[in-house]
């Protein structure tokens, strides 16, 4: 009676946990609307932007979110949360501006990069960039 009561306790607080985890990587982003309305100066097949937007994923992005944008990033599993997975339809039906926000604005885990990218055309240059991992 006692290993079962043990056995169902520990059951219980695993699957706390995981559930706690999966709500914690769901949790909806909260993108002001004029973010969510912006566009991109950045012309989506412009190839000079898509190759400084690589470079600037190479040096930002990759360690946490991986070379593909799979969010397997070598970071990725110190992470609380999963970073995404930038090749699937949900993430690439988001507006740029959403990307945007997403990506320099940031939350929780992920960091706030208006400092460290400066340039609005870097900014747009790696959004054009996250568009080709499809």
């Amino acid at each position: 009676m006692k290993t079962t009561l043990i056995y169902s306790v520990t059951c219980l607080i695993a699957l706390f946990f995981v559930t706690a985890v999966y709500s914690q990587d769901k949790k909806p982003w909260d993108i002001p609307a004029n973010y969510k309305a912006m566009k991109s100066t950045v012309k989506a097949d412009d190839a000079t932007a898509i190759a400084d937007g690589k470079m600037l994923w190479s040096k930002f992005c990759k360690s946490c979110h991986g070379s593909n944008g799979k969010g397997d990033g070598p970071k990725a599993a110190m992470l609380k949360t999963f970073p995404g997975d930038f090749t699937s339809a949900a993430f690439q039906k988001l507006s740029d501006g959403e990307i945007y926000y997403m990506s320099y604005v940031g939350r929780d885990e992920m960091p706030n990069f208006e400092k460290k990218v400066i340039a609005e055309s870097d900014r747009w240059a790696l959004v054009a960039y996250m568009r080709t991992m499809k």
